[in-house]
């Protein structure tokens, strides 16, 4: 099922796509290359895709990775999965954030995304 009012069902403007998955930029990047896989009918959270689908994300995401190291040469990636809103999901369609990471992006990359905003990394 595609549905009207979903910002991911209705996006046409592909970086790249498979059967059951589509690819396009986020309109927030965390840094340059930062895409979105998503399948192509709609599921709220990740956990609700069935496994073939969830296999061609997957599918996709490498084919993704491929295509950012030679726009953009990343020296590594984040891959996130963000599920229901105490988790941060912001639109209710499942997705995966393919975030690359370049030298010297943060000065220290230890723990991933968290370091990448600053005000998100709690001190104990």
């Amino acid at each position: 099922m595609i549905k009207a009012d979903c910002i991911f069902c209705q996006k046409d403007e592909l970086v790249l796509e498979n059967e059951l998955a589509k690819a396009f930029w986020d309109l927030h990047p965390v840094r340059e290359g930062h895409l979105l896989i998503v399948p192509k009918q709609h599921y709220a959270t990740y956990f609700e895709v069935p496994a073939e689908t969830r296999q061609a994300m997957d599918a996709l995401t490498f084919v993704a990775k491929d295509f950012l190291d030679d726009k953009f040469h990343p020296a590594g990636y984040n891959i996130g999965i963000n599920v229901n809103a105490a988790a941060g999901q912001t639109v209710q369609h499942a997705h995966i954030h393919l975030i690359p990471r370049y030298e010297g992006d943060v000065k220290d990359p230890r723990g991933g995304i968290r370091k990448m905003i600053p005000r998100a990394v709690r001190k104990w």
